[in-house]
């Protein structure tokens, strides 16, 4: 097959590492894949030397005629068969695009968290027309999306993965100088959080809940001193490291410091930094909504809080900081799952499968 993967953002955030697994995994399996991105993307970057092509797009807006035409000649030039969008301005250029030249690929749109650009009649139709399906990540992503009013034969879930390398291409020798960078000893409690800024306060208010100073935070992500008004206005006295944004080669490195991972974000379509910690063996806690209800399987995997209760966080933070057989359950439960359940293999190999159906179906324009 001929795909080409859209996305106009592609810097450091978890769909920008999704979509380099879902294009090189691919291109491994002998499909013709093209990247179209920003030329100072890290995406764009991390492909170098890679079997996927690169194509530099300039993705200036959702009426950018000159990214129509880069898509267009991108479209002629290899082939193209299957367009897939992964951010919303190439979500409007691919479907114009199609449209104004009368391409004859199929489109489809990949839907990674909660719809801020989905609901209203005008739009739903301009995507239901323009799309011939739409990828949503989690089943309660799908959920949401038939909720604002699509129609769910329109929907396909295929969850995200991670590939089962990135648990095995670890550098301890990294990690020992990350401690020693942070001033960790091996017996230090350190909780961690990666993620760009996702309501990590919550997790700030359930440390002034459980008054124990003597617990460290370790945020990967966001920039230093983001927190740090909250901090004091909690009069908080544990300390605060921050890593700052961290490179994906390199984050994986990390999480050997965390006694346990919390992610307290409610923007999640599929909690990736989390199946990253249960794979390396690190238990979890994330916020019971959209796709991390999928990911910790009613807490089978790991625990979960509603969004705002911070007493319930604080608790279940101290359940697995006490009960060593709570948190030796999850940690197995958790290695099991992102060796199986979210592995990148059975994602590649869910999208080949659902392309090759689409392509069995009449193009249309």
């Amino acid at each position: 097959m001929n795909i080409l993967l859209l996305t106009y953002q592609g810097d450091i955030a978890g769909s920008t590492n999704s979509i380099f697994y879902l294009a090189t995994g691919l291109a491994a399996k002998g499909h013709t894949v093209v990247v179209g991105a920003r030329a100072q993307s890290l995406l764009y970057q991390m492909l170098q030397n890679t079997p996927v092509i690169r194509v530099a797009m300039t993705f200036g807006g959702k009426l950018d005629v000159v990214n129509m035409r880069q898509i267009r000649d991108t479209v002629r030039k290899y082939n193209i068969q299957i367009i897939n969008a992964q951010s919303s301005i190439d979500r409007y250029t691919s479907i114009f695009a199609r449209w104004l030249y009368q391409l004859k690929v199929k489109i489809v749109h990949t839907r990674r968290q909660t719809p801020k650009s989905a609901g209203g009649l005008l739009q739903n139709c301009f995507y239901l027309k323009g799309t011939d399906k739409i990828v949503v990540i989690s089943p309660q992503l799908k959920q949401t999306f038939v909720q604002k009013g699509f129609p769910e034969a329109h929907l396909q879930v295929i969850m995200n993965g991670i590939p089962p390398e990135r648990f095995t291409n670890l550098h301890p020798e990294k990690t020992l100088a990350l401690r020693q960078q942070f001033g960790l000893q091996p017996h230090d409690v350190v909780i961690g959080c990666v993620a760009r800024r996702k309501k990590q306060e919550q997790l700030l208010q359930a440390m002034a809940l459980l008054n124990r100073p003597q617990i460290t935070l370790l945020f990967a992500g966001i920039e230093p001193g983001s927190l740090n008004h909250i901090a004091q206005k909690l009069q908080l006295k544990n300390r605060i490291i921050y890593a700052g944004m961290v490179p994906n080669h390199e984050i994986m490195d990390y999480y050997p410091l965390f006694t346990l991972c919390v992610l307290p974000s409610t923007m999640e379509g599929f909690g990736l930094a989390l199946v990253e910690a249960m794979g390396m063996g690190v238990p979890v806690i994330g916020t019971r909504s959209q796709g991390m209800i999928d990911v910790l399987d009613n807490e089978k995997n790991g625990l979960w809080f509603d969004d705002g209760d911070i007493a319930t966080l604080a608790r279940k933070i101290n359940l697995l900081l006490t009960d060593a057989a709570t948190r030796n359950r999850l940690i197995e439960q958790g290695k099991h799952a992102a060796a199986s359940d979210f592995s990148m293999n059975r994602t590649i190999e869910q999208y080949e499968q659902f392309f090759t159906r689409l392509l069995q179906r009449t193009t249309s324009v």
